[in-house]
């Protein structure tokens, strides 16, 4: 060991021998812990399990593509999607997106209707010249009979009706005359018929009996047995406009708006006897919409809820205008349309138990009492759906759909709707893990 000088810097060598502990060298114990190897392990172990988990599917996955003309129908029937497009009609699986059937149409349709589990196809009518109603199968998409009459439908009935419209604003299928004919969707053929004069206004009266009600132009109404034809019962209405909403069943009665002496009148009647039941005077009632079980009486001054049976008032609501039925799920707007939204409320009480301000309604039908909504946003614009659960008290985002995406319809855990190119997208969407 020396020591050297270099200008003014010194440098000193220590040489080998520099006084290292012989461990260094030999180590005669471990200069780790005993656990920091296991533990090493288990956390790359660890590391791996977790980089190995595929990532969550996505909330809203494409199913189906198809073409669609910006006139061309569609329609959901439980777990099939019917589609007009191109002179073809087709049937597809929601399920898996599978074509079942398809067939050459001739003859477009404006609107594609079930009942009675057929398909009631109705060509354009140009002219004065009624061309008739075609069954087809909903399973094979085979010609099941031909009516030469509207055929129409009526929920909770199970049988089809053959009614000579009459041009008027009671709605399509609602004003009939001459006769009506109730047919077995089977097989085409009239189970039994009634004679209408004149004109009558057809409308059901749900409930746990099948029954429909001809109210005729001298304000007869008349009550009859679906299945059997037989007539149930007779009463005297008063005069009124008969209009698509008007009369309406909503819980247990049929309720009409007419009008009385010096001002406009509600009356209740007995779905079974047509026996009146109570009548009040309503001079701001403009329309009658059903409420759950109850009956909503709605114009200028809001909605008030009353019992269709008794007519008491259960609630009431002044900055309401309109509610509507969506599945299982109660809408009430801020106006007489839909295109202001406001919450989905309970129709028992009016309690409000999810805020949609903002967001539009998807009609149809879904599982477990979930209610689907978009809303546009941003530059674009942007649609986003969202969902509102039963345990929800506002919508929660599931996805972004695609540029031009709108007139969309829901079945249970499938979203369809239009595409502005051309085609027609179902999607399936999950709800559980959306934030």
């Amino acid at each position: 060991m020396g020591a050297e000088s270099y200008g003014q810097t010194i440098v000193i060598d220590l040489g080998l021998e520099r006084g290292e502990p012989e461990s260094y060298h030999r180590p005669g114990r471990r200069t780790t812990s005993p656990w920091f190897g296991p533990a090493i392990v288990a956390v790359l172990a660890l590391f791996g399990l977790t980089t190995s988990v595929p990532p969550a599917p996505p909330l809203l996955t494409e199913v189906l593509r198809v073409p669609i003309g910006p006139g061309d129908p569609y329609t959901i029937d439980a777990d099939r999607l019917l589609v007009q497009s191109t002179g073809q009609l087709s049937s597809y699986r929601l399920a898996d997106g599978e074509r079942v059937w398809q067939i050459a149409q001739d003859q477009p349709v404006y609107r594609l209707r079930i009942g009675g589990g057929v398909l009631l196809l109705r060509p354009w009518n140009t002219g004065r010249e009624e061309r008739g109603t075609t069954a087809i199968s909903l399973d094979t998409g085979a010609r099941e009979w031909h009516n030469a009459r509207n055929v129409v439908s009526f929920p909770g009935t199970g049988l089809l009706f053959a009614v000579e419209g009459v041009r008027s604003n009671s709605g399509s299928g609602r004003r009939v005359q001459n006769t009506v004919e109730v047919l077995d969707p089977h097989v085409g053929l009239a189970r039994w018929r009634v004679e209408v004069p004149n004109t009558a206004v057809l409308l059901s009266v749900p409930g746990s009996l099948s029954r429909i009600m001809l109210v005729r132009d001298d304000q007869t109404a008349d009550l009859y047995d679906v299945p059997t034809g037989a007539h149930l019962a007779s009463q005297k209405f008063p005069v009124a406009d008969y209009d698509p909403e008007n009369p309406v069943v909503a819980g247990g009665a049929v309720l009409l708006r007419h009008p009385g002496r010096g001002s406009i009148r509600v009356s209740a009647y007995d779905p079974a006897t047509l026996q009146l039941l109570w009548s009040v005077r309503t001079p701001n009632v403009q329309r009658v919409k059903p409420c759950g079980k109850l009956a909503c009486l709605i114009g200028p001054d809001g909605i008030r809820a009353v019992d269709p049976v008794t007519g008491a008032e259960r609630w009431r609501q002044a900055g309401w205008h309109g509610v509507e039925q969506y599945g299982t799920r109660v809408v009430a707007f801020s106006s007489s349309n839909t295109s202001d939204p406001v919450a989905v409320i309970d129709p028992a009480t009016g309690r409000i138990l999810a805020d949609l301000t903002g967001w539009t309604p998807v009609p149809g039908r879904t599982a477990g009492g979930e209610l689907l909504v978009t809303r546009e946003i941003g530059p674009g614009p942007r649609t986003m759906v969202a969902v509102v659960a039963p345990d929800l008290d506002r919508p929660r985002l599931l996805a972004e759909l695609p540029p031009g995406t709108g007139d969309c319809q829901t079945a249970p855990d499938r979203l369809v709707c239009r595409s502005m190119y051309g085609e027609l997208l179902v999607w399936t969407y999950r709800t559980r893990g959306a934030g």
